[in-house]
C-alpha cells in the first residue's frame, strides 16, 4: 500500500474528485506477501454501526491479518440488548482485547469512538468502513463514505428505495470507490456452483425460480408505550432521516426490520440474500423483472406493520418467473426443463433432481463465476486489486429492487409494469413517488 501523504479531505477539496486518490497496491506485486504487518501495507478501516450484526463483521474484519481497526462509531454508546450489550464501547472493549492478546506486552491504543458518522469521515486514515446500520440510514452514509474517498463494505440492502440505491451506484461511479453489499449467501461456493449449473444449461432451459421465505421469528407486536430516551443513545440521530416517531425500546436495534419506515421486513431481511441467489442465477445483476405482482398479510394496529404473510410473482423479460411465498425449508430453487436444483439458505447445502446435477464438472464452455475467499476478505482483495467484488452495487440495486417494488406491489394491490433501464413503473406512474421515501430535513440523498 502506498503510504498516506495527502489528506484525503484536502485531496478532494484541491481536486473536486476522488478518481485520483491514492490507492492501495497489492503487495504481492511488490515482490511482498499479500498481508504483510508493515503500516504501509495494512488497510485501515473502521465500522459505522456496531449492534449485533455490526459486531459480528466488525469480528470478521478484525480477524483479517491485513486489517487495522482504528475507529468506530455509533449513535448508541452501549446498552444490553437480546443478544449481549452492543454499541461503540462494547466493541471498542473487542478491538482492545483482540489485539492486547495477538501482541501480548504492547502497549495498544484504543479505537477511536464517535457517535456522528460526518466527524468520523473527517478523520484522514481511514481507507475503508463499513456501514451496518439500519436500512434508513444505508444510501445517505454509504454515499458519505464515498464522497469522502473511502472503500465501503455496506450491509444488505443497499438501500431503503429504489432512488436511495441508484444514488449510491451514481456515488460508486462517481468517486471510483469500491463497495461490497454484504449478501454473503452469493459467496458460498456451492451457491455458485449452482447458479453456474443453472447459466449453463444443466437443468434445461430455465423456467421458474421458486423462492421459500419462512418468517421463524416475532414480528407482530401490539402498540407500545411510550419510553425515556436511554442516555446511552442519541436517539435522534437514531432516526436520522425516518419521520418522527417516540421513543419505545422495540423500535429500535434488531426490531427496526419490522417497521416501514427504516425497513422492509422479511422481504428486504433475509428476503434480499435468497432474490439476489436468484438474480446471480438468472444472469441478471444488471437488470430486473418486466412485472411484478403480490398479495399479502400485515399487521395495521400495532408497533409493527411489515408483510408476515405474502405470496408474489415476478417475470423477466426473457419469461422466467421468480415467485416467492413464506413457506419452509428457507432457500431458492430454479426449475429448469430437465431437472431442478435447490439452494438451502443459511448452510448452503444443495439437492438437486436429478441427484447427479451434483456431481457435474463444469466444461471449458460453461458459466464459471468464480469462488470467493469469503465475502470480507473478498472485499478487502477488491480494495487491493480494485477489481469488483462479488456482491458489487449494481447486483445489490437490482436485488433490493425487487424487494422493494414486491412491497410496493402488496402495499398498493397493483400489479406493477416496470422499465428496469429506466427504473420507472410504467402501467400506474402515480406509483413513482413510492420508490423514494419521505426523508426528515436536514437529511436528503
Amino acid at each position: 500500500m502506498q503510504p498516506r501523504t495527502l489528506s484525503r479531505r484536502r485531496f478532494l477539496k484541491d481536486t473536486g474528485t476522488a478518481f485520483a486518490l491514492p490507492t492501495i497496491v497489492p503487495a504481492c506485486a511488490l515482490g511482498r506477501s499479500a498481508y504483510a504487518d508493515a503500516p504501509s501495507e495494512r488497510i485501515v478501516m473502521g465500522c459505522i454501526g456496531v449492534g449485533s450484526q455490526g459486531t459480528y463483521n466488525l469480528r470478521a474484519f478484525l480477524g483479517q491479518p491485513d486489517v487495522e481497526i482504528v475507529a468506530l462509531c455509533d449513535v448508541e454508546r452501549g446498552a444490553d440488548w437480546v443478544w449481549g450489550q452492543f454499541g461503540r464501547e462494547p466493541a471498542a472493549a473487542i478491538v482492545r482485547q483482540y489485539y492486547q492478546e495477538r501482541k501480548p506486552g504492547e502497549s495498544v491504543s484504543p479505537p477511536d469512538l464517535y457517535g456522528d458518522f460526518r466527524e468520523y469521515l473527517a478523520r484522514d486514515d481511514l481507507d475503508a468502513t463499513t456501514v451496518v446500520t439500519p436500512d434508513h440510514w444505508h444510501a445517505i452514509i454509504t454515499s458519505a463514505a464515498l464522497a469522502s474517498g473511502r472503500d465501503v463494505y455496506c450491509e444488505k440492502p443497499l438501500a431503503n428505495s429504489i432512488v436511495e440505491g441508484r444514488a449510491v451506484c451514481d456515488a460508486v461511479q462517481r468517486y471510483g470507490r469500491v463497495l461490497q453489499v454484504g449478501s454473503h449467501e452469493r459467496s458460498r461456493r456451492n451457491a455458485r456452483f449452482a447458479c453456474e449449473l443453472v447459466r449453463s444449461g444443466h437443468i434445461g432451459e430455465l423456467r421458474t425460480i421458486r423462492v421459500n421465505m419462512p418468517i421463524d421469528n416475532e414480528q407482530t407486536i401490539g402498540i407500545q408505550p411510550v419510553m425515556p430516551v436511554p442516555q446511552s443513545l442519541d436517539y435522534d440521530m437514531w432516526l436520522g432521516p425516518a419521520l418522527w416517531a417516540p421513543y419505545t425500546r422495540m423500535r429500535t436495534h434488531f426490531w427496526f426490520r419490522n417497521i416501514l419506515d427504516y425497513s422492509g421486513g422479511e422481504m428486504t431481511d433475509r428476503g434480499a440474500h435468497i432474490i439476489d441467489l436468484g438474480q446471480l442465477g438468472n444472469g441478471s445483476d444488471d437488470t430486473g423483472p418486466v412485472e411484478i405482482e403480490g398479495k399479502g398479510t400485515r399487521a395495521r394496529d400495532g408497533l409493527y406493520n411489515t408483510f408476515t404473510e405474502y405470496k408474489f410473482r415476478c417475470r423477466y423479460a426473457n419469461g422466467v418467473e421468480l415467485v416467492g411465498e413464506n413457506v419452509a425449508p428457507r432457500g431458492i430453487r430454479f426449475e429448469g426443463t430437465e431437472g431442478w436444483i435447490f439452494i438451502h439458505i443459511h448452510g448452503g447445502d444443495l439437492e438437486a433432481k436429478p441427484a447427479s446435477l451434483l456431481n457435474v464438472t463444469l466444461r471449458p464452455g460453461d458459466v464459471h463465476l468464480g469462488r470467493s475467499p469469503g465475502h470480507r476478505r473478498d472485499f478487502l482483495d477488491c480494495v487491493r486489486s480494485r477489481r469488483l467484488p462479488m456482491a458489487p452495487p449494481e447486483a445489490g440495486q437490482r436485488t433490493a429492487s425487487i424487494c422493494h417494488l414486491v412491497n410496493i406491489a402488496m402495499l398498493t394491490g397493483k400489479k406493477l409494469e416496470w422499465d428496469p433501464k429506466a427504473e420507472r413503473i410504467t402501467n400506474h406512474p402515480e406509483l413513482n413517488t413510492r420508490l423514494l421515501k419521505s426523508m426528515r430535513a436536514p437529511w436528503c440523498i
